[in-house]
C-alpha cells in the first residue's frame, strides 16, 4: 500500500520510547489505520524496512539512535526515502522543528498534543 492510500487503512508506525505514548496514540489511530510501534530508533528501522509502513511517528529524544539520526537514516535510505515522518515530541523550540523539518520530515507535533490535531496531521499526509 502506498502512502497514499493512508486514509484507508495506512500502516502507521509509532516510535517512542515511552510505551505510555505509543499507547496514546494507537489508541487515536487504530481504529482507521494499522498501528505498528517501536520502542527505539533501531527498532524503528527493522520495521519499516520489514513492513513498510505508510507513515511514521516519530519521537525526537530516545536514548541510542534519536529521532533526528532515525529520519537522517530514513531519508538515505532508497527503499525508505518516501515515507514521510510526521516528528511527536515534547521539544517546542522554534529550533527543534527547524531541526526535525531540515532532517526530512514533513511535519511536526508538541506534546502534550491535541488528539484532533494528531488525527488532521496524520490525514493530511493522505
Amino acid at each position: 500500500m502506498s502512502w497514499t492510500n493512508l486514509a484507508m487503512n495506512g500502516r502507521i508506525l509509532i516510535v517512542d520510547d515511552a510505551m505510555e505514548n505509543i499507547q496514546i496514540l494507537h489508541q487515536l489511530l487504530r481504529e482507521e489505520h494499522d498501528v505498528l510501534f517501536a520502542l527505539s530508533g533501531e527498532k524503528a528501522l527493522e520495521i519499516a524496512h520489514n513492513q513498510l509502513p505508510d507513515l511514521i511517528l516519530l519521537d525526537a529524544v530516545m536514548p541510542g539512535m534519536d529521532g533526528y539520526a532515525v529520519c537522517n537514516a530514513l531519508r538515505e535510505s532508497a527503499i525508505l526515502s518516501a515515507i514521510p515522518v510526521i516528528f511527536v515530541t515534547a521539544l517546542n523550540q522554534p529550533e527543534d522543528e527547524t531541526r526535525a523539518l531540515e532532517a526530512g520530515a514533513v511535519d511536526f507535533i508538541t506534546k502534550p498534543f491535541n488528539a484532533a490535531v494528531v488525527r488532521a496531521r496524520v490525514r493530511s499526509q493522505s
